[in-house]
C-alpha cells in the first residue's frame, strides 16, 4: 500500500505553522491556525489515534480558536475620547485609515465635559483624546500611549490635528 498521503500531510503540517507565525493579521492567523488544526486531526486519525484527533479537534481547535478570537478581538480596539460627537468628521476617517493598517478598531466614547475626559485618560480608561476648541482651530489629539504616537505621528497631517504624547504612569511605575 501507498503510504504518499501521509508524507504529503505530514508535510503540511510545518508550512501552516510557518504560516500561523508569520501571518501578520491576526484575524487571519487564526483562520490559519484552524487549517493547522485540522490538518493535525486528518493526520492523528489516518494514524490510528481517533481519540487523540478528538482531542484536538475539540479542544486544540475550536476552544482555542473561539478564546483567541475573544481576546484578539478585544485587544485590538483604541478608544477614543471625545467631548461632543465628531459625526462624521475628517478627523475620524484620517484616525480609521491610521489604524486600519493595523488592523485595529477605532471605537468613539463620549464625555460630559473636558476634566472627566482628562481623568478618564489618566485613569486609563481611553487610549487617546481629541478635542477641537473652535471650529476653525485644528483639533488636539493626546494619547498616553508611546506606540500609538509613534503610529500617527508621521501619517496625521499637521492641518487637521495637533498630536502630543503625556507619560500618565508616576515616575517609580514602568
Amino acid at each position: 500500500m501507498d503510504d504518499s498521503y501521509i508524507k504529503i500531510i505530514t508535510a503540511l503540517l510545518p508550512l501552516a505553522a510557518a504560516m500561523v507565525v508569520l501571518e501578520v493579521n491576526p484575524y487571519h492567523a487564526l483562520i490559519v491556525r484552524g487549517i493547522l488544526g485540522a490538518i493535525a486531526v486528518l493526520l492523528y486519525t489516518v494514524l490510528g489515534a481517533p481519540d487523540v484527533a478528538l482531542t484536538e479537534a475539540l479542544v486544540g481547535t475550536m476552544l482555542a480558536i473561539t478564546l483567541y478570537a475573544v481576546a484578539v478581538r478585544s485587544s485590538l480596539v483604541v478608544r477614543l475620547g471625545v467631548i461632543q460627537d465628531l459625526g462624521n468628521a475628517p478627523i475620524l476617517d484620517e484616525f480609521r485609515k491610521i489604524f486600519g493598517k493595523y488592523h485595529l478598531r477605532l471605537e468613539l466614547i463620549s464625555y460630559e465635559d473636558l476634566e472627566t475626559l482628562q481623568q478618564a485618560l489618566i485613569d486609563k480608561d481611553i487610549h487617546l483624546t481629541c478635542i477641537q476648541e473652535e471650529p476653525s482651530q485644528p483639533y488636539q489629539t493626546l494619547t498616553r500611549i508611546q506606540r500609538l504616537y509613534e503610529i500617527m505621528e508621521p501619517q496625521l497631517s499637521a492641518s487637521t490635528t495637533c498630536l502630543n504624547y503625556i507619560d500618565t504612569q508616576p515616575s517609580g511605575e514602568k
